[in-house]
């Protein structure tokens, strides 16, 4: 994928604020800190378009990312940062579940978790909405340049086992730091719209 450009198009918590258009959209999501934004850095080649933070739980808009003028990145907010009230995590819930309720534009969702923890309670929630809703899963398990290679089988299964993962669904190691399986999972994402994506070769 060559990424001709990438910039920040929309920030919004209400459908009102939603691009309006009918580009096709991929959304990520993940518990606060566990590497989102990276993630989508890694894959645009850009270093701070979504903004990173050491502090969890700075992301609390929807932020739609305009690719090549042809698709769009949405980072969600994340979600199960324990240091903010149950009311704030409410309001992120609901955030979220209203976009993945009413958004025609979205094609898939890529779920984040870390390669070094099980999946929450709030991971296995999130892929019940994502198939809830009616969605393909690709998930993304980051952080992998932290495990041996020998060893990254063993906990892809326990990702794979805590989730359920679908047969329809993929799972991928993936790091930000070293870049594995950058190319992998753009040639993934490439499924959701081939006329799109190859046109801009």
């Amino acid at each position: 994928m060559k990424i001709i450009s990438s910039d920040l198009q929309a920030m919004a918590v209400a459908p009102k604020g939603y691009p309006d258009d009918d580009l096709f959209e991929i959304a990520f999501a993940g518990r606060s800190n566990v590497g989102k934004s990276s993630l989508i850095n890694t894959l645009l080649n850009r270093t701070n378009l979504a903004r990173t933070s050491g502090k969890p739980g700075k992301t609390r808009t929807i932020n739609f990312y305009l690719i090549n003028e042809k698709f769009r990145f949405v980072d969600l907010p994340g979600y199960g940062y324990a240091q903010v009230s149950k009311v704030e995590r409410k309001k992120w819930g609901e955030i979220i579940e209203k976009y993945l309720k009413k958004r025609g534009n979205l094609k898939a969702i890529v779920l984040i978790v870390d390669i070094r923890h099980t999946p929450s309670p709030q991971d296995v929630d999130m892929y019940k909405w994502i198939k809830t809703y009616g969605y393909d899963a690709i998930i993304a398990v980051t952080k992998a340049d932290k495990i041996s290679k020998g060893q990254r089988q063993k906990y892809l299964n326990i990702v794979k086992k805590e989730l359920q993962i679908k047969p329809e669904d993929k799972l991928i190691a993936f790091s930000s730091l070293d870049k594995t399986n950058r190319d992998k999972l753009w040639e993934l994402l490439e499924v959701y719209n081939l006329d799109v994506l190859e046109a801009v070769e």
